[in-house]
């Protein structure tokens, strides 16, 4: 019990930190999106080079580094990840929370969908039905409110490729070390556009205030954290309670989006929105259930 509240309450924390990331975010203007991205991975790769150093991790993280097949997937992963954090912060930073909180929504559905067309797995009526609603409130809001959600599935395909990828990594690479070469692999991309940014509207870093600068130092701490507490989580708590608690995230997204700053959330927003929650229930109801049903069938096995 123990172990799993400690689990819970780290899952907890991830969420709530990626909940309000949008106000983080926001605190940093003037700072423009591809400043932060570069600074977040940057800082994201000297945190954890520094807890590689302090946990004495380094042995371990060179037996990922020999093995071919992880660095090309943490290769893969980075890239991915990189999409997923520029175009979140683009949409946060341009009046699009509410988007953005879309995005992750979706993100279990997609997830589910992924497991089908990569992993072939078999999916429950449910769960097709649960896919069938998300699909018809795309459908809604791409032609009730005149754009196509983009960035909202931009990020849910991206998140969700992101966490195939991790489970095709499995427990081999830790999530410190995971990060360790994401964010490694991203540093060219991350001096290309801080060169840009400096040769256009130049470099905001220690220029604006000294609570701005120290808040733009947060950045790589803001991006690693929440992802340690999610893997010592994860580890921790079946993975139903997880796929309950990830909705913390989006919906602290989507009441900062409408009810802090204001973004417009006309009747065609609100049915699509409507829909997806639909799908989500239905499809939280089934984990739960096949869940429970599978641990009976445990419990059984155990007594004959």
């Amino acid at each position: 019990m123990r172990e799993r509240s400690i689990g819970v309450a780290s899952a907890m924390g991830a969420y709530l930190i990626w909940g309000f990331l949008p106000l983080y975010f926001l605190l940093l203007v003037p700072t423009g999106p591809w400043e932060i991205v570069a600074w977040r991975i940057l800082l994201a790769f000297v945190f954890c080079v520094l807890l590689l150093t302090i946990t004495r991790a380094w042995p371990a993280f060179g037996r990922i580094v020999r093995q071919p097949r992880l660095l090309l997937l943490t290769a893969i992963a980075g890239v991915v990840i990189y999409v997923n954090w520029q175009v979140y912060i683009l949409a946060t930073l341009t009046g699009h929370v509410i988007e953005t909180s879309l995005g992750y929504f979706i993100n279990p559905i997609v997830t589910v969908l992924l497991g089908v067309l990569v992993l072939r797995e078999r999916l429950r009526l449910t769960q097709w039905i649960a896919i069938g609603i998300s699909l018809v409130a795309v459908l809604v809001i791409v032609l009730g409110y005149g754009a196509f959600p983009w960035v909202s599935l931009t990020l849910a395909f991206s998140f969700g490729i992101y966490g195939l990828i991790k489970k095709q990594v499995g427990p081999a690479v830790d999530a410190v070390g995971g990060l360790t070469l994401e964010s490694f692999w991203l540093l060219p991309v991350a001096i290309v556009q801080l060169i840009i940014v400096g040769v256009t509207t130049g470099i905001t870093m220690g220029t604006v205030s000294p609570v701005h600068t120290v808040l733009l130092s947060l950045a790589g701490i803001i991006t690693a954290v929440p992802l340690l507490l999610f893997a010592a989580g994860a580890r921790r708590v079946p993975l139903t309670a997880i796929g309950l608690l990830q909705f913390i995230a989006p919906v602290l997204q989507f009441i900062i989006g409408a009810w802090v700053l204001g973004e417009p959330m006309p009747l065609e927003r609100w049915i699509g929105f409507g829909l997806v929650w639909v799908a989500l229930i239905i499809l939280s109801v089934d984990s739960v259930l096949f869940s429970r049903r599978g641990r009976g069938v445990s419990d059984v096995a155990s007594l004959t």
